[in-house]
């Protein structure tokens, strides 16, 4: 039995498999199976009121989750899809309340990865699959991470490598009269607005949507991380070393030359927001693990390209206090 036949097969009879995607690993099961898609917030640990996303095959099964569906969706899939892009329908009556966390929308989308698409087409049906980790912490972007993660909470992982993007959908809300950008990603409103044609909003004073990934605090690290501008950032370690604390570093730039032995460790990262968000979940781990206190990391651009590795930042941050 080849690899997608074993992890179809388990899907089918209501186990978890992690799924390989551009963005991050998804802990998958059965969508149409509700008793399934529980074992998913049971193994992350993950609150029911906050939905998954669907993944499906292709634009064609759209129809099988979601209803009314609007213009601009299908202009959105035939520019973006397979890709990062995540879409808020309304939901078909046959998707089980379970997955949309009780609400009458549904989230979907056709993930870019060869042996994914591979299973869903075996599979013919959707995989429910928010990120292969216990809820609030790093998204994994290896089959390794996600055994650090969910060990023999996970039935079986599918080996795809690791992720080429590093971070998670771009969610648009397609319901209102303006596409309503839910959580940043690698897709930007410019890249939407550029496809439809029309204006690309960030809110909408009085509508309650909870969508998959939104919650203030995110894709942390076990140990303190602060978010700073580069100014303060210096400030800041110089407060830590004065303290005796054990830092490590993110930044763009340089490690400076002359030692510290509170300095445990300094990742410089690429100024480039694809590069950077590719490598982002990794170092983190990487930081989280060894034995510094805390970790700071330099802000980066407000610049469009940037606002998705920003808003993964800010949700993994503490506030200084």
């Amino acid at each position: 039995m080849d690899i997608i036949e074993q992890a179809a097969t388990l899907l089918q009879s209501g186990k978890l498999v992690a799924i390989p995607t551009e963005t991050v690993y998804g802990l998958g099961a059965d969508a149409k199976n509700s008793i399934a898609v529980q074992k998913i917030y049971d193994a992350k640990g993950r609150p029911n009121t906050n939905p998954l996303i669907i993944h499906i095959p292709n634009v064609g099964a759209m129809s099988d989750w979601a209803i009314d569906i609007p213009e601009d969706a299908y202009l959105l899939a035939a520019a973006f899809w397979p890709g990062p892009l995540t879409l808020i329908l309304k939901r078909h009556p046959s998707v089980p309340l379970i997955v949309t966390a009780g609400q009458d929308t549904v989230a979907v989308r056709v993930p870019n990865h060869p042996l994914t698409l591979k299973l869903l087409k075996r599979l013919g049906s959707g995989i429910a699959a928010p990120s292969a980790n216990r809820y609030g912490r790093i998204s994994p972007t290896t089959p390794e991470h996600v055994l650090e993660e969910l060990g023999n909470s996970v039935d079986f992982i599918l080996d795809g490598g690791p992720c080429a993007v590093g971070i998670e959908s771009t969610i648009v809300y397609l319901l209102g009269s303006k596409p309503l950008i839910l959580r940043e990603g690698s897709i930007s409103g410019s890249n939407i607005q550029q496809v439809l044609g029309k204006e690309v909003i960030k809110s909408i004073e009085g509508l309650e949507i909870r969508s998959p990934g939104s919650s203030s605090s995110h894709y942390a690290p076990s140990k303190p991380l602060y978010l700073l501008e580069k100014e303060d950032l210096h400030d800041m370690l110089l407060k830590l070393i004065q303290a005796r604390k054990t830092i490590s570093v993110l930044s763009f730039s340089e490690k400076p030359i002359r030692p510290n032995p509170f300095v445990f460790e300094w990742i410089t990262f690429p100024y480039d927001p694809g590069q950077y968000a590719q490598q982002l979940y990794q170092q983190l781990r990487v930081l989280d693990e060894n034995d510094s206190e805390c970790i700071l990391v330099e802000m980066p651009p407000a610049s469009e390209p940037w606002l998705g590795v920003k808003d993964r930042l800010q949700r993994a941050s503490r506030p200084i206090k």
